[in-house]
């Protein structure tokens, strides 16, 4: 992995800001779409394309990229914006969001945009796509990595937890999920709706390594995935606590904004308080 200096955890940090605002100008264009997942996974996304993924842009279909599957393919808005500025699409493409004969349609779709690993719709399907991504490259004998990134929601599906106990008992340690512990979904807070944890000790107990971080803190997570490929032994899951609706205060850690974009005027306080996240 590339070195990790005080200036380009800034650099980070102001692209994950730009993804906010994108996201927000796409969902009021849009005027439908999921906010608070979105903001709350920007930081994440922006390290992933800018330091952490193997990946090129110029070669979506390179061979050896690493493979970032989004399960919660509902948060799509981060995705589109971040491989936008990754220079997958150009961003005036954003604004097509949701719309007729867009690429960019409110999940993603494999067969249609460039830098989408898999299609999405039904929760709880990520997981078992990246083990078969991994289980792929170990037949083949590839060395790219498998990065699921999820929502914690989703737990809630029985068929995550299947994945999660096959995981483990291969032993695919070219895999690493990626959890967004926001503890929101759409009818409410988590652990109201179906409790799901205590969620560490259930990973830990289906032979996963688990690193806990704080989502929002590029050095941590950077650390952690570099720490996930120093792992031989079992899969890697890394628990990222984050802030629903990060960076707007009306939006922050309201479950009401789960699955609902904003109005063209909540969209402009939205921006401007947004402009106070940027790093110097």
């Amino acid at each position: 992995m590339r070195e990790l200096t005080q200036e380009k955890i800034a650099f980070i940090k102001n692209i994950a800001n730009d993804v906010r605002e994108e996201v927000i100008k796409m969902l009021a264009e849009a005027g439908s779409g999921h906010s608070a997942g979105p903001l709350g996974m920007a930081d994440i996304f922006a390290a992933m394309y800018f330091h952490i993924l193997n990946h090129d842009p110029k070669d979506p279909l390179w061979e050896d990229r690493d493979r970032l599957v989004l399960s919660n393919g509902h948060i799509c808005p981060v995705l589109y914006a971040t491989l936008a500025f990754a220079g997958y699409m150009p961003l005036k493409e954003l604004k097509t969001l949701r719309k007729l004969n867009s690429r960019l349609q409110g999940h993603p779709h494999r067969a249609s945009t460039p830098g989408v690993e898999t299609t999405s719709g039904p929760l709880g399907s990520g997981l078992s796509q990246s083990i078969g991504i991994a289980l792929s490259a170990k037949l083949d004998n590839k060395k790219y990595q498998t990065y699921c990134l999820m929502s914690d929601g989703e737990h809630n599906e029985g068929n995550t937890w299947e994945a999660i106990m096959f995981a483990g008992k291969m032993k695919l340690n070219n895999v690493t999920a990626i959890i967004d512990r926001n503890n929101i979904q759409i009818d409410g807070f988590t652990e109201n709706v179906m409790p799901i944890e205590p969620l560490r000790d259930k990973y830990e107990a289906f032979n996963w390594h688990v690193l806990e971080i704080d989502g929002h803190n590029i050095y941590e997570i950077i650390a952690a995935a570099t720490e996930a490929k120093a792992i031989y032994e079992k899969p890697t899951v890394i628990i990222a606590h984050t802030i629903p609706g990060r960076g707007v205060s009306f939006m922050e850690k309201n479950y009401l904004w789960h699955g609902k974009p904003p109005t063209i005027q909540e969209a402009k306080v939205a921006l401007d308080e947004l402009k106070k996240f940027r790093t110097k």
